[in-house]
């Protein structure tokens, strides 16, 4: 037998063959494997189509599980001093109740006659030599806009002619009120279900994963409300402390209607990027046709208080609760806005620091698989570090320029947050 040639009896192909095995033939598609996809994406869009019907009632349910979170320390704090957990949501209800009619008491009378004294002095403007037209052009002269006004002035003048077009809207205004009210009742009657029972809820959901799953799973719903009730209490501080200086500052200013003004900020101010700076254009535009050089003396109080907020309210009052890069924060209002108004550009911020959280326990995760350094969800190491680490050691990581190691925290454990890299 020549050299290289096969043995006698040699198989052509198969297992031990001169040729390789030939391709198994590709399975075909049995017609119960088309019938389940279908069955599938049916059922797919269904639930689509069935959330979309009723976003009302899904848009209701998220704002309750925010505020039961919200609320949910105050009423452990309350069953932890012996009172039953029903009666304690009911007292932080009548809490609630109790200062919104202090408030009523209190600051509504002055507010709505400010109200009227600003609805007065806009009529009086109307009514002098030129009307408010003449007065909006001298000072936009003033200020050398005068043309950018003639363009407003020439878009405003096609307005009457799509009055008509707000016959739809004006009939349903009634139904939207009798709407709101449904609405405000039922995220009452919501929230107050998740703060009697949210634990068994929450219980019963983990029972749906395995059991090793759930203390993460568990860890990781903690740290989400963490974040979400921090984030609601510093935004309604951080609205009540703008809100308060702004009119003290309107006050000293002698800007009329500084009652109105300050809560007009406080309103906007939760809104983030843009709430604190629409309220203060709001407030310039009203001090323009009172005096233009209080407008600029306001502005110049915003622009302190904005450096005030950013560099000492905000770190004091969050702390190290919202750990989002400022691109993060800025894209997840733009889609929360984009997705659902106002409404979505209030809950953006806690909803990406949801799943910021969640991203960090899987990269944890990842690297306890891979035999890396796991970070825990307050790590202080940049980015790519944690990246690295959850690649494991042999992804040929290298030490990020400039990183420090981590310090120990209390009781030895290494405390870390996620920053961006410089």
């Amino acid at each position: 037998m020549q050299p290289g040639l096969p043995e006698p009896g040699t198989p052509m192909t198969g297992e031990g063959g001169v040729l390789p095995p030939l391709s198994k033939p590709p399975p075909q598609v049995t017609p119960r494997t088309v019938l389940v996809v279908l069955l599938t994406a049916l059922a797919l869009f269904g639930a689509l189509y069935l959330l979309w019907q009723l976003q009302d009632i899904v848009r209701w349910l998220v704002i309750g599980i925010f505020l039961a979170v919200a609320f949910t320390p105050l009423v452990d704090r309350l069953e932890r001093n012996r009172v039953r957990r029903s009666l304690a949501i009911l007292i932080v209800y009548l809490a609630l109740l109790l200062a919104l009619g202090l408030f009523g008491t209190l600051v509504v009378p002055p507010l709505v006659e400010q109200v009227d004294a600003l609805v007065e002095f806009a009529t009086e403007l109307s009514q002098q030599p030129g009307g408010a037209e003449e007065g909006l052009r001298n000072l936009a002269e003033r200020f050398g806009v005068g043309q950018f006004y003639d363009t407003l002035r020439e878009q405003a003048s096609t307005l009457p002619s799509r009055l008509g077009n707000a016959t739809g809207p004006l009939l349903a205004f009634t139904t939207g009120v009798v709407g709101s009210i449904t609405a405000f009742l039922s995220i009452l009657l919501i929230t107050f279900f998740l703060l009697l029972d949210g634990r068994r809820f929450v219980e019963a959901g983990l029972l749906l994963f395995a059991a090793p799953q759930r203390p993460r799973l568990r860890r990781v719903l903690e740290e989400s409300a963490g974040a979400i009730s921090s984030y609601i209490k510093g935004s309604g501080t951080l609205a009540l402390i703008a809100g308060t200086a702004a009119f003290i500052a309107l006050s000293i200013l002698g800007i009329p209607y500084a009652l109105l003004l300050g809560v007009i900020i406080a309103i906007l101010t939760p809104i983030p990027l843009v709430g604190g700076t629409l309220g203060a254009v709001i407030v310039s535009l009203v001090a323009l046709f009172v005096e233009p050089r209080l407008a600029l003396f306001f502005l110049i109080y915003y622009l302190i208080y904005q450096q005030i907020e950013n560099n000492v309210l905000q770190p004091f009052i969050f702390g190290r609760n919202v750990k989002l890069h400022p691109l993060a924060i800025f894209l997840a209002v733009l889609a929360g806005a984009q997705l659902a108004g106002i409404l979505g550009a209030l809950l953006a911020i806690p909803v990406a620091e949801i799943i910021r959280i969640i991203g960090v326990e899987w990269l944890a995760t990842r690297a306890r698989q891979t035999g890396g350094e796991p970070h825990s969800e307050a790590t202080d190491a940049p980015v790519e570090e944690v990246l690295a680490d959850a690649a494991g050691p042999g992804a040929g990581r290298e030490a990020a320029p400039g990183a420090a190691a981590p310090a120990p925290a209390k009781g030895g454990r290494v405390r870390w947050r996620i920053r961006p890299s410089r």
